[in-house]
């Protein structure tokens, strides 16, 4: 079989930039096949996909050698246009991919441009939409909708095109756990059934195996490291040796002792063969001890019976009330558009409330201004593109300070210090333009940590981060917290960073508070997870199989040993 995608010692360097971001590339993909690429930030993920959909050289110019055929054709010469007809993208940053002013113009576009009979059109455009359970949106505005909404749209409008080849660029880094699932499982779909090939490029691995892949390719320093199976790739160790997070069931079967070996099928956790190593897991368990975390009594923050609807008879949030304690690490979780986003909306005060109270320390904040409450409250949002007004990196992070006159070399020190943070103080002087969407989140994180707020609000802090970018950003959240007590709550889809991460979590369903409990809890119980959008733990999966029947007091020993040993390491580092 002829390959449908063939780089041969292909490299390609930036017109920017003295070193080639690709080096001597050899890759070879074919015909159906689905090929999952891994890697760190920085380390040419994106420039191979550019160079699959056109975008090297026409958007991005710059100098290559060696040879790229895409279906026997050069992409240098079909141009971005021609390319297109045989590569569907769907971006990681959604706003950039939208054309229509509403959902289903959206997705009829490319239908229009090839001026498709309106009742053909109309029929294929409701059956991506059923597809993609975008039926009751068809009428909405693109902008109106919440990431994983606009995820899912982004996707239908490439997928209505039937191309032989789709590139998905981070499809799960805006979506819940369920949605993000589902999504895995239209991929699979959509491969088997119309032998499309699939190349998927995604940080979150463990999310991305919940359906079979054929072959993991893990680039690196703009060379490819390895190409394997997955069974093949998780018992080796290069993911280690590359930063990349592996399952959190085979972190815990190598802190047991279990022995993680291609025979033993380690893709699944449902597959994994663990025979003969159950008492190995159920004597770890019985050994590890757990310690319960103590919280600071006094009260910061809280919500009473809180009611909100964009339009009037639709209440996004219903008497929703909660309290968040000073010093608190707290996730808020839920399916897309479950009113997560508009809580912290009320709470830094860009929506009103209509019914019900918000009171920080005892006061209530109805008539406080955004800057009053800014200045207690800091607020990272979900879309970098929403909070950046500067045109560079340095001016965009030194902004809140600049406007509140602090002196001058203060603000250096202060900025370099957030820019060292989040990995970008070798880039202080670059244009935010020149950044990828992982570093202007980044740079969005950093702009609010220079504020040294009371309290900070992260939407989706690590969505689009790799694994060594979100250990930096949650190790200095985490330390910001315990050492200066501000208090933290993340807004988030990554169940990894919940249960890492956090002490408490609340479940948000169709506007209402579904539980307030400790992160493992939530993730071992099977029916809330189910109402809730969330997907549950494969910890808990790996305790069933292992014959422990208190699957929460599992991950919860997991978790507490984990954190340990990532802090020893972290020492031996330092």
């Amino acid at each position: 079989m002829e390959p449908i995608i063939e780089f041969c010692d292909y490299s390609f360097k930036y017109r920017a930039q003295k070193e080639p971001t690709l080096k001597e590339i050899n890759l070879k993909i074919y015909p159906g096949e689905k090929v999952l690429i891994v890697g760190p930030s920085g380390s040419g993920k994106s420039t191979l996909a550019h160079c699959l959909n056109g975008l090297v050289p026409f958007s991005y110019p710059g100098e290559s050698s060696g040879s790229l055929k895409i279906k026997g054709k050069d992409p240098k010469e079909e141009g971005i246009f021609g390319m297109s007809k045989l590569v569907g993208t769907v971006l990681q940053d959604t706003d950039g991919q939208f054309i229509g002013l509403t959902v289903a113009e959206d997705i009829a576009f490319s239908l229009e441009n090839e001026c498709t009979d309106q009742k053909e059109m109309v029929q294929r455009v409701n059956e991506t939409a059923r597809e993609l359970d975008l039926e009751k949106l068809l009428d909405h505005a693109p902008g109106e909708l919440s990431g994983g909404q606009k995820q899912r749209v982004s996707m239908a409008g490439v997928m209505i095109d039937r191309v032989e080849i789709l590139l998905f660029d981070e499809p799960l880094a805006n979506l819940d756990p369920a949605s993000g699932k589902r999504t895995i499982g239209l991929i699979d779909r959509i491969q088997k059934n119309d032998h499309t090939t699939i190349v998927i490029i995604e940080h979150r691995l463990e999310d991305v195996l919940y359906r079979d892949v054929d072959r993991i390719v893990v680039v690196g320093d703009g060379k490819i490291v390895a190409d394997m199976t997955p069974d093949a790739l998780l018992a080796a160790s290069v993911l280690e040796q590359e930063g990349i997070r592996e399952p959190l069931y085979l972190t815990a079967c190598k802190y047991m002792g279990i022995p993680v070996t291609e025979e033993r099928k380690p893709q699944h956790v449902e597959s994994f063969d663990l025979a003969g190593m159950e008492e190995k897991a159920r004597q770890w368990y019985q050994k590890t001890a757990w310690v319960p975390r103590q919280t600071d009594t006094e009260e910061l923050l809280e919500v009473k019976n809180v009611s909100f609807g964009y339009t009037e008879g639709q209440q996004v949030l219903r008497n929703v009330s909660l309290k968040v304690k000073k010093g608190e690490m707290l996730s808020i979780v839920g399916k897309n558009g479950a009113g997560k986003s508009t809580l912290s909306s009320l709470i830094c005060g860009f929506l009103q409330t209509a019914d019900g109270s918000i009171c920080y320390r005892g006061f209530d904040m109805k008539n406080w201004s955004i800057k009053e409450r800014g200045e207690k409250i800091g607020f990272v949002m979900q879309s970098p593109n929403q909070m950046i007004s500067k045109a560079m990196i340095f001016d965009e992070v030194a902004l809140g300070l600049v406007i509140r006159q602090v002196p001058e070399e203060e603000i250096k020190e202060r900025v370099h210090h957030a820019l060292k943070i989040c990995g970008l103080y070798e880039m202080r002087n670059w244009p935010v333009s020149a950044l990828s969407f992982g570093q202007k989140k980044r740079v969005t994180i950093a702009s609010i940590l220079v504020m040294e707020p009371e309290m900070i609000i992260l939407d989706e802090p690590t969505a689009g981060q790799d694994y060594r970018h979100y250990t930096e950003i949650m190790e200095f959240l985490k330390k910001l917290n315990q050492e200066s007590g501000i208090t933290i709550m993340m807004i988030t889809h990554d169940m990894h960073l919940m249960l890492e991460y956090t002490d408490r979590a609340i479940v948000l369903a169709d506007g209402q508070i579904l539980t307030d409990d400790t992160p493992a809890a939530i993730l071992t119980d099977e029916h809330l997870a189910e109402q809730a959008n969330l997907k549950k733990t494969s910890l808990y999966d790996l305790a069933v199989k292992c014959g422990i029947t208190d699957a929460s007091g599992f991950v919860e020993r997991f978790i507490q040993y984990d954190r340990k040993e990532r802090e020893h390491v972290q020492n031996s580092e330092i």
